[in-house]
């Protein structure tokens, strides 16, 4: 129930689970919504007693929940360890693979460095297409954009100041696999990430692989969280729970806790128990420390606290416009022109001293520039039955002609799973 995959990222941006809800309405039907760890607005349905809560609080085969053990990483670095692993966590690595179980590694980003930098002049590999930084892939050693594609060859000087000081940092998937292979010569490892599973098939074929133990360690981004019930997974290792945590997201938090929670119960499902190393530079973290006792209602309080206080949903509805041309001369006053608009349209309800709206923006969008496109958003809070869907086509229609003529893109997102 809570992935938010089951939201259409292009037009028509439905979310499959409110299609869902609808149809059942419609045709008298009863509508399960199922999850370890429910998005909060449907928790909150739940407790307001528009939907019913069930709760099993049992796994299906009677196994104990993992024991968590969270690993503090700024001290491992006070004691000297600057390895991506910590000492707890090799420690457990060794005991699976001198009792031939099994163990899941999650690590959500792939690649093998986040990015390329000059240690001589603070160049970094950027995308000339997009405003963000290139993910070094060592496999064809080249670093490569995430979302538009486009690739560059490794160089062994720096482009901008020719210096041979330039270094990859950050980790990513890749890097997991070849700092295991140095650890533990020998080990077997399968890795899953969007670089390995692209081709037909091959998400199965690997699973059927771990399955049969031709591996020791699955490695992987968040497509090894859940789902996934292997009798001789014993072991589950974070290797960084702040990956998710540091998000521009409102929901940065409920996503961390939801990943840590699905990816610990893949650990110790049958009769051997299991047990987690969760690594983080934020042990303290609240999403974290609920997470790790395995405390759904606590984090929920915790984290309904502080939506309520900043006025997002549960507590308030989301509408998001994005504006984009590859003008930002032209973009910036077509902004201003779509905001005004939304202004006038929904004049009475900005107003007053509890004004039932709030428009955000225009602003830069987090990911400000995309394949050659600069972004602009506004983003609409409201409570109650305003129509905000009709005053965003509305507004939008007004700047028509300019979209048809300026190449001007308007994307409008009801009820948005991501504001990047």
């Amino acid at each position: 129930e809570h992935e938010s995959s089951y939201k259409q990222d292009e037009s028509p941006r439905y979310h499959a689970r409110d299609v869902a809800l609808e149809r059942g309405r419609r045709h008298g039907a009863a509508v399960v919504l199922g999850s370890a760890t429910p998005s909060l607005e449907s928790y909150l349905n739940a407790r307001r007693g528009v939907y019913t809560l069930l709760e099993m609080k049992d796994r299906a085969l009677g196994s104990p929940l993992p024991r968590v053990d969270i690993v503090d990483m700024r001290e491992e670095l006070r004691l000297g360890n600057r390895s991506m692993f910590s000492a707890r966590l090799r420690e457990a690595l060794a005991q699976r693979l001198e009792r031939g179980e099994q163990a899941v590694l999650l690590l959500n980003r792939r690649g093998y460095a986040t990015f390329v930098l000059c240690r001589s002049c603070g160049y970094t590999a950027q995308c000339p297409h997009c405003d963000i930084t290139l993910t070094y892939h060592r496999a064809g050693g080249h670093s490569r954009c995430h979302y538009c594609g486009y690739a560059e060859k490794e160089t062994a000087v720096c482009p901008n100041c020719g210096s041979p000081h330039i270094r990859h940092f950050g980790a990513g998937t890749q890097k997991v696999e070849e700092e295991l292979a140095r650890l533990f010569p020998g080990v077997r490892t399968i890795r899953m990430d969007m670089d390995t599973t692209a081709a037909k098939g091959a998400h199965e074929a690997l699973l059927a692989a771990f399955q049969a133990h031709k591996a020791d360690v699955l490695v992987g981004t968040q497509m090894v969280a859940k789902g996934l019930d292997f009798p001789l997974v014993t072991l589950v290792g974070v290797i960084s729970a702040d990956t998710t945590l540091r998000l521009a997201d409102f929901r940065a938090a409920e996503r961390t806790f939801q990943l840590l929670t699905q990816v610990a119960g893949r650990a110790g499902r049958h009769r051997i128990a299991g047990e987690v190393v969760v690594q983080t530079y934020a042990p303290e973290h609240y999403s974290i420390r609920f997470a790790s006792v395995h405390d759904y209602p606590g984090f929920a309080r915790r984290e309904l606290l502080a939506r309520r206080e900043l006025g997002y949903p549960p507590f308030t509805r989301l509408a998001l416009a994005t504006l984009s041309h590859e003008d930002i001369s032209r973009l910036v006053p077509a902004c201003e022109r779509f905001a005004a608009e939304l202004r006038r349209l929904l004049g009475e309800h900005l107003a007053g001293a509890a004004p039932a709206a709030e428009l955000l923006g225009p602003v830069p969008s987090p990911i400000p520039k995309l394949k050659d496109r600069y972004r602009f958003q506004c983003m609409i809070k409201y409570r109650g039955n305003i129509r905000v869907g009709e005053a965003l086509r509305a507004a939008a229609d007004a700047l028509a002609a300019e979209a048809r003529d300026a190449k001007l893109a308007v994307q409008l997102d009801m009820d948005p799973q991501t504001v990047m």
